[in-house]
């Protein structure tokens, strides 16, 4: 596609929710996750079962990243071995003890972006000059986020097994029609401030396939049009969960852009985004017991300034 429009061209008339929430807000949608619908999840815990989303960090098979990012190097600084040389540390009674560090993306495994991770025309979330994030996010950083904490009603949306597939295909799209014919199939539906948690199992064949899932990037995901987006603003959707790696198809077949509903959910929508998570064993437990809402709860690490955080989201069933 060689006419590719400015993303200021394609989402000229895109609703915003810049303002709604004051001018110095940094956490959008998340506003409308309150006490009622935490007690509102609450509601959902039928049986105690917790599942935990974060993908290994470290992982031997491979930790799959953005394109351009490393994954996570962990280097064990103290161990046992340590203790060996003369010069080692020692403390009163003969402690020892194992130390290491990582060097990592933030965005580079399980995460929450922040609201102003990404931006176009100039602009951060609710109008902030994009020159704040200049040395690190001034405001509408990934700290607010993690200072407040998301808990409310999750929904498990199945898209793979609800299309019959193992995972998804590459650069196979689906919108907010085919999310509501997934929960109608699950004998579920999606309502007001829910938190959706999208399934494609796509990262299954980053496993499989090794370097080579990344030949010809594209993953399957969310397309845009403005009648997905006016969706996701009357819905008043707070949190989009994916276990795939940017949330949204990567390329859109339709305007050749790259992430629209990144500008059009998050930059305009105050929308937080949770990416690269692992469904597979909460998604064998609602394929077994029929239910697929629950109480999701997460809150990414505080950092300062930070665009993006690791987070290990916990589901209650």
């Amino acid at each position: 596609m060689t006419d590719v429009p400015a993303m200021e061209v394609l989402l000229k008339n895109s609703p915003k929710n810049w303002g709604k929430w004051g001018d110095r807000d940094e956490v959008g949608a998340l506003n409308y996750l309150g006490p009622e619908e935490v007690l509102r999840g609450v509601r959902h815990v039928k049986s105690g079962k917790v599942f935990t989303l974060q993908r290994l960090i470290g992982d031997p098979r491979g930790d799959p990243v953005w394109p351009g990012r490393s994954p996570a190097t962990r280097t064990q600084v103290l161990d046992e071995s340590s203790w060996d040389s003369s010069d080692a540390p020692q403390f009163p009674g003969g402690l020892h003890y194992a130390d290491d560090k990582i060097d990592a993306f933030l965005q580079g495994s399980t995460q929450y972006d922040a609201l102003g991770h990404v931006w176009y025309g100039g602009k951060l979330w609710n109008g902030y000059d994009a020159r704040s994030s200049v040395g690190g996010l001034e405001i509408a950083s990934v700290e607010p986020i993690a200072e407040r904490g998301v808990v409310g009603r999750g929904i498990l949306l199945d898209m793979a097994r609800y299309r019959g597939k193992v995972c998804l295909d590459k650069a196979e799209t689906f919108d907010h029609g085919d999310l509501m014919k997934c929960a109608e199939s699950q004998g579920t539906e999606i309502t007001k401030h829910d938190i959706l948690i999208i399934r494609t199992n796509f990262l299954k064949l980053f496993y499989d396939q090794g370097q080579s899932f990344y030949e010809g990037f594209c993953e399957p995901g969310l397309v845009y049009s403005p009648a997905l987006v006016e969706w996701f603003k009357d819905m008043e959707i707070p949190n989009l969960v994916t276990d795939t790696i940017a949330n949204e198809v990567t390329t859109d077949p339709n305007n050749g852009t790259a992430l629209p509903l990144h500008c059009a959910l998050m930059h305009d929508l105050g929308i937080a985004f949770t990416e690269i998570c692992d469904l597979e064993k909460l998604a064998g437990s609602c394929a077994e017991d029929g239910q697929y809402t629950f109480l999701y709860a997460a809150a990414p690490l505080k950092i300062s300034k930070a665009s993006g955080s690791p987070v290990n989201p916990l589901v209650v069933k």
